[in-house]
């Protein structure tokens, strides 16, 4: 007894001269050097450019680069292990999807990583609602249109997509079962090539993040049918859902959030977490979210852990439903 009091003087004493635990007073002086933020995707697409934004408002916010690094491909398994592969010391961050966290652990028959063992969810960053596109000259004008025209010359129909099994593939994936209509579909990789040949004509529909197409909507070179999230867009509010127009409870929204290596010190994961909360409900913030119709994605990161492992059990219904397979 007399031994554990001389212990607990002797801590108290520590603490009273402003002695901290070393994963505490790495987290105080944390960034010391440039944080690396992967992103699996390239640039133009909706991950990439939150992600963009969020590295530019902590570098902002703390003084020390956070630099983006790019590593498309493999539906975005390439950065995702990069990542799984880093230190975990909070300077290699990965910026990601439901694409890649909810939807590859059913897509691909083996996957390097998981996504819930191998990271820990520092925060969300944004839900990105999509919307249905063609081309201004097509002669569909809405989604009642579209499905009878489909219903019409089935398979004759050609819907873009940013790859098998990303996330705006699955969804038109559900909007054709709703709809009980075939198309055929065309994979590209990335959005940005899908988008380039929906707008020169090679193509006549897809789904999109609102990130990426808004302003070529807002510029006239494509139009919006409708929005694939329960409620319209801000930013697009003559846009109806798919809901409306004769699909009740149609929803299929994407989402992006931060994540880091399993083992990252937890006061490093409580500071990003912080300040990522912090400029995400800031009002600049929330403009500049709006305007691209995205919707902050403010959690708990207990409630983000949660909410990752029920969309996954989502997804990979629409895996399954989709048929879809890696390549």
């Amino acid at each position: 007894m007399i031994a554990r009091r001389i212990l607990f003087t002797a801590l108290a004493s520590l603490w009273a001269l402003g002695w901290q635990s070393p994963a505490l007073a790495q987290a105080t002086d944390y960034p010391t050097k440039p944080v690396r933020v992967l992103i699996g995707f390239p640039p133009g697409q909706a991950t990439d450019t939150l992600g963009r934004a969020v590295a530019q408002k902590l570098q902002e916010a703390w003084g020390q680069q956070f630099y983006v690094d790019n590593k498309p491909g493999a539906s975005g398994t390439i950065a995702t292990q990069l990542a799984q592969q880093s230190a975990p010391d909070g300077y290699t961050l990965l910026v990601s999807s439901s694409g890649v966290l909810a939807v590859n652990p059913h897509l691909f028959t083996k996957l390097a990583y998981d996504p819930v063992k191998d990271f820990v969810p520092v925060a969300g960053i944004g839900i990105v609602p999509l919307v249905l596109l063609t081309h201004p000259q097509y002669p569909a004008k809405d989604v009642k249109e579209l499905v009878a025209m489909a219903k019409a010359r089935p398979g004759q129909i050609n819907y873009a997509s940013s790859g098998i099994g990303i996330t705006n593939h699955l969804v038109m994936a559900m909007f054709l079962s709703a709809s009980g209509t075939e198309m055929t579909h065309v994979p590209y990789k990335g959005g940005p090539p899908a988008l380039t040949d929906l707008m020169g004509g090679q193509v006549q529909v897809m789904f999109e993040t609102s990130v990426a197409a808004l302003p070529h909507v807002k510029s006239g070179r494509l139009r919006a049918l409708a929005v694939s999230s329960s409620e319209r867009l801000a930013a697009a509010p003559d846009v109806p859902t798919v809901a409306e127009q004769g699909f009740p409870g149609f929803s299929g929204v994407p989402w992006i959030t931060l994540m880091a290596p399993a083992g990252t010190p937890k006061p490093i994961v409580d500071k990003l977490h912080a300040e990522v909360v912090r400029m995400l409900q800031t009002p600049a913030m929330r403009e500049t979210f709006t305007a691209q119709g995205v919707l902050p994605m403010v959690m708990t990161q207990p409630e983000l852990a949660a909410f990752i492992r029920g969309e996954i059990a989502k997804w990979g219904k629409a895996v399954k439903d989709s048929g879809a397979k890696a390549e």
